[in-house]
């Protein structure tokens, strides 16, 4: 993935929180640490709810040197080439960037989510949350949260590959629960949110189709600033990386590494072959209207 070294970056759709404390039980989310994903399969309740730390202590470029760096630093897209943290708040720039043209092509608006970068715990309108939980949306007050430590737990805990478009790929899923959440679709979940037919599998697949369609588009939307776009590579080697990303994030992969047996009724974000699938369908179509996964 390379992005033109002479975009300007809006560094005011990331809120920089990291070495901020926070505390207490995380609320929704994505993967999360082994040892969580354990005691929420022990305790028979969705693992999002479980806020224990997943850090291990590793410190990813840009993180622990004090708060409020992405403004600071990551002015350009030269810089986002070299800083996992500015390569975050570009591909923020690029997906809102998609989403709003996309929006706007339907006679609709688009209204930009904020991303939160924190450290081990953060408030948040749906509660304090903790790493654990992984990267997550909060649509009560329409931020996607990170803590940057999640992607070398996906590579060290999940097996995932890792690398800089697989960040991106969760980043583009946690913006398609922003894009469900302007739709209305979050709604449909309800408290069906568990088990492998339940309402909160065909949103986490959905998210996962949107990630795809803005990954179709990334390298031909034009920012409005340029005229460009902001990223301006895409290799087969990025794509194969995204869904390895999402094949180490499926519920049976999951399990099967934390408990050595899958147990379909307790899943809530799909089977890696399902959010494989979702993605490339996203991927090859382009088409958000593909991604009914509810259908």
């Amino acid at each position: 993935m390379q992005f033109d070294d002479d975009a300007r970056l809006d560094d005011s759709q990331v809120e920089d929180r990291r070495g901020f404390p926070g505390g207490g039980l995380a609320i929704g989310g994505g993967a999360i640490g082994i040892l969580g994903l354990v005691i929420a399969l022990v305790l028979g309740v969705d693992p999002g709810m479980i806020g224990l730390s997943g850090s291990d202590g590793a410190k990813p470029a840009g993180q622990g040197a004090g708060a409020d760096q992405v403004s600071q630093e990551c002015r350009t897209g030269a810089d986002a080439n070299k800083r996992q943290d500015c390569r975050i708040l570009a591909v923020v720039n690029s997906v809102q960037n998609y989403w709003q043209a996309d929006f706007a092509s339907r006679g609709r608006k688009y209204a930009q989510a904020q991303t939160v970068l924190f450290t081990d715990r953060v408030s948040t309108a749906c509660g304090p949350a903790s790493s654990a939980v992984g990267p997550f949306y909060c649509p009560g007050d329409h931020k996607a949260y990170f803590d940057l430590g999640f992607f070398n737990d996906m590579t060290r805990q999940l097996g995932a590959q890792g690398g800089p478009f697989a960040e991106a790929y969760v980043v583009a899923h946690e913006y398609g629960h922003h894009v469900q959440t302007l739709l209305g679709t979050m709604d449909r979940v309800g408290s069906d949110r568990q088990g492998a037919d339940s309402a909160s599998v065909k949103l986490e697949l959905q998210a996962d189709c949107y990630a795809g369609v803005w990954t179709h588009h990334a390298t031909t939307t034009p920012q409005a600033s340029t005229g460009r776009p902001l990223i301006t590579r895409l290799t087969d080697e990025d794509i194969a990386r995204a869904l390895d990303a999402a094949e180490s994030v499926g519920d049976d992969r999951i399990q099967q590494r934390a408990t050595g047996k899958s147990n379909p009724e307790t899943w809530t974000h799909g089977s890696s072959a399902q959010r494989t699938q979702w993605f490339t369908t996203g991927y090859r179509t382009g088409d958000p209207a593909k991604c009914n996964t509810f259908g």
